[in-house]
């Protein structure tokens, strides 16, 4: 379908919307087209996607697992210095 097209057919599907909801799908266009425009500016994130993944962890359970990372980061980082000295 050509650009031409596609916005004749998005024309006439709002045509179609009820005037009580054309505020709401105003909205929707537009921060759907801010959305877009941010995205073009930052490019993707991909750590981005991991947000939240920790968000229905127990605190209990949060603190013994960030405690744990903490301890194999410095048990991996003390083999590294060990080995670059000479014995």
């Amino acid at each position: 379908m050509t650009s031409l097209l596609i916005k004749s057919k998005v024309l006439q599907e709002i045509e179609l919307i009820p005037e009580d909801k054309l505020a709401d799908l105003y909205n929707f266009i537009h921060y759907f087209r801010l959305g877009l425009e941010r995205a073009e500016v930052t490019g993707p994130n991909p750590i981005l996607a991991f947000a939240g993944s920790w968000k229905d962890m127990p605190d209990e359970l949060f603190t013994d697992f960030t405690a744990e990372i903490t301890q194999r980061r410095r048990q991996a980082f003390t083999g590294r210095r060990n080995e670059g000295s000479p014995d």
